[in-house]
């Protein structure tokens, strides 16, 4: 588990980057930032043994945020990162989502729906010149992240929102849907390495590890 969430620090951000970790249970938030990706890593693994759904902020978060929990976790925080704390946009993130009942696990049939789509719309942007993406597995869909550098301006979320509203617009069907709500610049992301926990773990519906499936400098 600890390499591959170090794997996916080291793919999503620079090495200096301010990164803020933010877990739920039940109704409990803890939250912290770092700029210690090796702390970072290890808050992240101990939170996921406890069962906490953890997630960190995609984009480049203003640095003077790390002395609201500079390396260290807090419980039910008073403040987390808005998108007026966002430094520049880094991440074009596309979130293909099977459909099925809110709250549960996809099934294997669901979550291989999920797998072909994002397939599908990779082909068609790489056919429209688009670069390779980072391919991540998020336990229940998959998800395609495109590197950018926008400033953290209204065009640019308003550009973010357009894309997955387009491509939301040719490709969701009954099956599958493209997230169109992840185009705010605060936006926070399943961290890989760590277990997507919706609702039980039950039969064909189980609880499963996320991870990064390939990066742009990976062969096909």
């Amino acid at each position: 588990m600890s390499s591959l969430i170090r794997e996916a620090l080291s793919v999503l951000f620079g090495p200096e980057d301010v990164v803020e970790l933010r877990a739920f249970k039940g109704r409990k938030t803890v939250a912290g930032y770092f700029d210690d990706h090796d702390a970072l890593a290890s808050a992240a693994e101990r939170l996921d043994e406890e069962r906490y759904q953890v997630y960190v902020t995609l984009n480049e978060v203003d640095p003077d945020l790390l002395a609201r929990a500079a390396n260290k976790i807090r419980e039910y925080p008073k403040s987390t990162t808005a998108d007026n704390n966002i430094v520049r946009i880094r991440w074009l993130p596309v979130d293909f989502d099977p459909v099925r009942p809110s709250g549960v696990s996809s099934s294997e049939e669901e979550k291989e729906a999920a797998k072909v789509r994002a397939r599908e719309v990779e082909r068609y942007l790489r056919d429209k010149g688009w670069p390779d993406p980072v391919i991540g597995d998020s336990g229940n869909g998959y998800h395609l992240l495109y590197s950018i550098d926008l400033p953290k301006t209204q065009k640019s979320r308003d550009l973010v929102k357009d894309v997955l509203e387009a491509l939301a617009f040719r490709f969701d069907d009954e099956r599958v849907k493209v997230d169109t709500g992840v185009h705010n610049p605060a936006r926070i992301w399943k961290l890989y390495g760590t277990v997507a926990r919706k609702g039980d773990s039950v039969g064909d519906r189980p609880h499963r590890r996320s991870k990064i499936v390939k990066t742009p400098t990976e062969d096909n």
